[in-house]
């Protein structure tokens, strides 16, 4: 194996703790001497070990003299855990192979440094846009304080989220759904508005047939604070929390009665007396929100795009057409006037459901 294939290895083994890592970022590493595997490890949980430590625990001795892999820098600050470059330095490592710098003003470039001053040959940038990419949540929280946003959306083949009488249930089939509880299971939050818990009243929890999925915090976004009080976001069945924004619009004897529920109320300013959807994302960050998956419906979608607060979108489209001026289709608002205001797509990507199709890719910044 080559300095490429060992460092897909830790990307790899970071990978399986998606969505368990949060406000932290994914991180796996491995060991390697004279050619052979001695240790591997990856950061499991917020306020456990991090995946240096696990992989020099597990290579033990076999460590001195070797390389070690990481995908991120290794951090030089006592934070929940100790310094992962003091246990680096004292394993006897003599090479450390780093795939990107730690954004975290604590750490960026502080562990690279501190591991060349104590004589540890540094190399730095193996699969950069890789292990970019695979931490592409934490650098964007870590650096503009709110989370990396997905638009999920699911639509017939002509772009219809509902026939004209709003049924929606089910367009899209069976294996796309249980992917969609997957990716749920990644997330920190899931946001829809208030229009979608009226329409569907929907759980927004994660079903993966009994094998123990993360239910993210539920955010409803609500201008006027119209939610019933009998929704099913707002009963226990889920011990993940419900936060409702709304604006100064909203009734106050209703803000109180929610918080005496005990949920969450975050009153932000309005825009067209709507929620201020970017401000929102700032007070998501500050609980510590990293990543937000929206499933709203077409005003929500379109009011989502509008603000700019969406880096990934992630459209299944199933082989049906459903038709018709008076049917909802996947983005609402009024639109833009000309082509060339058309928000662009960038790197898509395609994957099959059976008969559905996933289309995913970024925002062109």
């Amino acid at each position: 194996m080559n300095e490429e294939e060992y460092m897909k290895l830790a990307i790899k083994l970071a990978n399986k703790a998606r969505g368990r890592t949060s406000p932290n970022p994914l991180v796996g590493a491995v060991v390697v001497k004279e050619g052979s595997i001695v240790g591997r490890g990856f950061h499991k949980k917020r306020g456990e070990p991090h995946a240096e430590i696990n992989a020099l625990n597990d290579a033990g001795g076999n460590a001195k003299r070797g390389d070690l892999y990481v995908n991120l820098e290794p951090c030089n600050h006592y934070g929940m855990t100790p310094p992962c470059t003091k246990a680096v330095i004292e394993s006897g490592i003599k090479r450390v192979f780093v795939g990107i710098e730690d954004p975290n003003e604590t750490v960026a470039g502080g562990g690279i440094q501190c591991l060349k001053k104590n004589g540890i040959d540094v190399k730095k940038w193996i699969l950069k846009k890789e292990c970019q990419r695979l931490n592409e949540v934490y650098i964007k929280y870590i650096t503009e304080k709110r989370p990396f946003v997905i638009l999920k959306s699911a639509a017939s083949l002509d772009g219809k989220i509902a026939t004209r009488n709003r049924d929606t249930r089910w367009i899209t089939n069976e294996k796309s759904r249980t992917f969609l509880h997957k990716l749920r299971n990644e997330m920190d939050g899931i946001l829809v508005g208030i229009g979608t818990i009226k329409a569907d009243d929907p759980s927004l929890t994660t079903r993966l047939n009994g094998r123990g999925g993360k239910d993210p915090v539920r955010i409803i976004v609500d201008s006027r604070l119209n939610i019933p009080l009998e929704a099913k976001v707002l009963n226990k069945e889920s011990n993940a929390k419900t936060v409702i924004a709304t604006t100064d619009l909203a009734n106050r004897e209703k803000i109180k009665k929610l918080e005496e529920l005990g949920e969450k109320v975050i009153v932000v300013g309005s825009e067209n007396n709507r929620v201020d959807l970017r401000e929102l994302m700032f007070e998501l960050g500050k609980l510590e929100i990293t990543s937000l998956l929206i499933e709203g419906g077409a005003e929500v979608n379109a009011s989502s795009l509008e603000s700019g607060i969406v880096d990934k979108v992630m459209f299944f489209y199933a082989p049906k057409i459903i038709g018709g001026t008076e049917a909802l289709s996947m983005v609402g608002g009024e639109g833009v006037k000309d082509l060339d205001e058309a928000i662009i797509i960038k790197e898509i990507k395609t994957r099959r459901f059976g008969d559905d199709i996933l289309m995913e890719g970024y925002i062109n910044r």
